[in-house]
């Protein structure tokens, strides 16, 4: 299991490589600032969509952001 500080790391790191800096750090005030339900958020991301469908739209934006 990682630590508090590794999850911590390895996610700023993921987020500021595909957003860049100023939008993590936007991000993260965001977060803040909200009271933000992670696992709520999920399910309404992901509600009524086929693995499927989840699939296809990971696959294009993999796409659109490949350097």
């Amino acid at each position: 299991m990682m630590s508090d500080a590794d999850i911590i790391c390895k996610g700023m790191k993921i987020l500021s490589d595909n957003l860049g800096i100023v939008e993590t750090e936007r991000f993260v005030m965001f977060i803040q600032k909200e009271s933000f339900d992670c696992t709520k958020w999920q399910e309404d991301l992901l509600e009524n969509m086929s693995i499927e469908a989840i699939r296809e739209k990971a696959a294009a934006f993999r796409l659109r952001n490949v350097i």
